[in-house]
């Protein structure tokens, strides 16, 4: 079934954070809902719309940034009282805009996600976790990661509230009280959480930052997961959800919105799967998404709130055709006013900017004049991707960008993004110097461009900063610098667990170190640990490369630490860092390493398929050309072997593919030569002059050679 939707802008507002915009409820069966939205200047403001206007009901003054928003109201009533928190306090307002509640949560750190169940209140911080009731204080819990979102359940078949935390650690976290019941793991770090039927029931949706989809049915004391949607297509992370009948089949369908502007619509086939049956993409993040009908009643549509403040409607209206038979354009009266009004409205604009334009040109000469820098705001991303192992970093600008100035002090790989259309050109760096740079770019951006993806790829055991100087087309100019750290094991990824029967090496450190100290020296080297320092005594994480696939577990309490992998670099990377780190805080360690030699051919063997697939691709490359040039000369390509026919069948993706991945095959002799090294390093051996006879068998690759020499050596 095929779905048109047709988009319709309403307004701007301020910059806007997730989940910040809601549909009142309607007062008819197909009747106009009321819009409310929040920014961060922190007004919030309720329309409706009117003969095609958006038209305000009310707007609060401006204050600290609203970073959420949830409707509320008593249980088995219309949920249209608008709750809002900012910095630690919620207030509530009526769909009039009374203010009726001003209620001080006393964390000690901002409220990041809220829900709201009749007279039940649920609020959290980073890592903690408040339940209130009537205002009253009723559980607390402290998580052990990042808590993204929170939501509470409640339906006939369950006998208390079932409080939900979605956790950056991939998990997401039911509780009974103040207490843990059992936790639930999700294939991706999850971002968001919605109910799916909005009259209650047990069934929760979850979008994660890797832009995964799934519903989850969640009980008392266990958990079932009933599907999930992977993220194939490469789209961005997910940051709303919700569920609405668009299509009109009795069924809900869901509707998501993802960091990347997607915009798409999930309905369910008879065998109650999720398809996707429509998509649109807008030019900037969807910071929340509502179904339900705005622009005129009885046609439905998908709302849509962006980051820059863009309230937009994907409505079933169908949009009048304007033109008629003859070349001239008919307008309705109503269109004709509206683009009359519009185009006065232009007027006035254009003669306050010139009039600001002067009037800052003479203020910035006179003998007492201030320089203003302009401010913006810059909503940035830097996460690690499983798929290909590389480093995305989004920058999200309120404003046009005009150029991105990246520098990274570390050997960095820029790989190539389809989306981007920005210019990028190089600069020759100094990196022989002891604070050189390794990496200058400049990115120079199309006249309308506000969001830029760039892709990284870094080396492990190479750490240090990658810094992002942000100038947007702004008058005067100013730059924004946002800094990123490359850790250590920068490939690595948390994951729930690991398999026990690989060959492993151990790394043992004891010394005069507290908790909080080794935990601070584990979040310096690897990536997704929680920076609080965890509760209890001592703590166990689990990792894998996305890279190669080998992992890590790391286990450690106050002045013990044991790491084991199977692969000898990250433990010669892991022991080198944590050496150095010690040493600053003047600590004496005693460091044991117990390596096994079965583990390197082991690893070699892992390398194995990405190191033969690389040579021939590149060797694939090296062909292109001559077998072009056979071509013209001979005038078709019939006397050629079927292999190099299809060498030129497929040139086009294979030189695009070899594009996308620049120095993958250097990457993966070095990695090899990092494990010769490291393994006859821990053997107390230097065998830096044989790395030239190991790169010679690398150029005339074959395992069991490869294999035969490490042993050998």
């Amino acid at each position: 079934m095929e779905l048109h939707l047709n988009r319709v802008d309403y307004m701007q507002v301020g910059v806007t954070s997730q989940k910040t915009m809601r549909l009142l409820p309607a007062l008819g069966k197909k009747a106009t809902q009321k819009v409310a939205i929040a920014d961060h200047d922190g007004i919030l403001t309720c329309f409706g719309m009117k003969k095609g206007e958006a038209v305000p009901v009310f707007k609060t003054l401006p204050g600290q940034k609203i970073v959420r928003m949830d409707l509320g109201g008593a249980v088995g009533t219309p949920q249209e009282k608008i709750f809002v928190c900012s910095g630690s306090q919620v207030r509530g307002f009526t769909k009039k805009g009374k203010q009726f509640l001003t209620f001080e949560a006393n964390l000690t750190e901002s409220i990041n996600a809220m829900h709201v169940l009749g007279a039940d209140l649920f609020v959290c911080a980073s890592y903690i976790y408040n339940h209130y009731c009537d205002c009253k204080d009723q559980d607390y819990y402290l998580s052990g990661d990042k808590i993204n979102d929170v939501i509470c359940l409640s339906s006939e078949n369950l006998t208390r509230l079932v409080p939900v935390l979605a956790c950056q650690d991939r998990v997401l976290r039911v509780l009974q009280g103040s207490e843990l019941a059992y936790d639930i793991e999700v294939p991706g770090p999850p971002a968001v959480m919605e109910v799916y039927s909005k009259d209650g029931g047990e069934e929760i949706l979850y979008g994660t930052t890797d832009g995964k989809i799934g519903l989850v049915h969640i009980g008392e004391n266990s958990a079932a997961t009933k599907w999930e949607i992977d993220n194939d297509k490469k789209k961005g992370g997910i940051l709303c959800i919700d569920t609405y009948d668009i299509i009109g089949d009795g069924v809900n369908d869901i509707l998501v919105g993802r960091d990347d502007g997607t915009v798409e619509l999930y309905g369910f086939d008879s065998s109650n799967e999720p398809t996707l049956r429509f998509e649109h993409v807008l030019s900037e993040s969807v910071t929340s998404i509502q179904g339900g009908c705005v622009g005129k009643e009885s046609y439905d549509e998908i709302l849509t709130a962006t980051y820059t403040g863009w309230v937009t409607g994907l409505t079933t209206e169908p949009q009048k055709a304007e033109v008629g038979p003859g070349d001239e354009v008919r307008m309705s009266k109503e269109t004709q006013s509206k683009v009359e009004a519009l185009r006065a409205e232009l007027e006035q604009l254009q003669v306050k900017v010139l009039q600001g334009r002067e009037q800052y040109q003479q203020t910035s000469q006179s003998s007492t004049a201030v320089s203003a820098v302009p401010i913006f705001s810059i909503n940035d991303k830097f996460t690690l991707c499983q798929d290909d192992a590389s480093y995305s970093l989004t920058l999200e600008v309120q404003t046009a960008i005009d150029n991105l100035l990246l520098q990274s002090d570390v050997p960095i790989d820029l790989l190539d993004v389809d989306k981007n259309s920005a210019v990028v050109s190089f600069s020759e760096c100094d990196s022989g110097q002891p604070n050189g740079n390794f990496l200058l770019a400049t990115y120079r951006c199309q006249a309308n461009t506000t969001r830029l993806e760039l892709k990284v790829r870094s080396i492990e055991g190479q750490y240090g900063t990658l810094q992002a100087y942000v100038t947007p087309r702004l008058q005067p100019k100013t730059c924004q610098v946002r800094q990123y750290q490359i850790k250590p094991l920068s490939l690595h990824q948390r994951t729930h667990s690991i398999d026990q029967d690989r060959p492993m090496n151990r790394l043992g450190l004891v010394g005069q170190f507290s908790f909080a100290e080794i935990h601070s020296w584990v979040v310096f080297c690897l990536p997704e640990v929680p920076e609080k320092t965890p509760a209890g005594e001592s703590i166990t994480f689990y990792f894998h490369n996305t890279f190669l696939g080998t992992q890590l577990e790391a286990t450690y309490c106050k002045g013990e630490a044991h790491f084991s992998s199977d692969n000898i670099s990250t433990i010669s990377i892991l022991s080198d860092v944590l050496s150095k780190e010690a040493t600053k805080k003047k600590i004496n360690l005693n460091i044991s390493c117990d390596i096994g030699d079965e583990s390197v051919s082991h690893t070699l063997k892992m390398i194995h398929p990405k190191l033969e697939y690389q040579l021939l691709l590149a060797r694939k490359v090296q062909l292109i050309e001559a077998l072009k040039e056979l071509q013209v000369h001979e005038g078709n390509a019939d006397f050629l072997i079927p292999e190099y026919r299809n060498i030129l069948d497929e040139s086009a993706d294979l030189l695009e593919e070899y594009k996308k991945q620049p120095a993958h095959l250097e990457r993966l002799y070095g990695m090899i030569t990092d494990l010769f090294i490291d393994k006859f390093k821990f053997k107390g051996q230097n065998v830096k002059t044989k790395v030239p006879s190991l790169l010679a068998i690398l150029d005339n690759y074959d395992l069991n050679s490869l294999l035969d020499f490490f042993n050998e050596a």
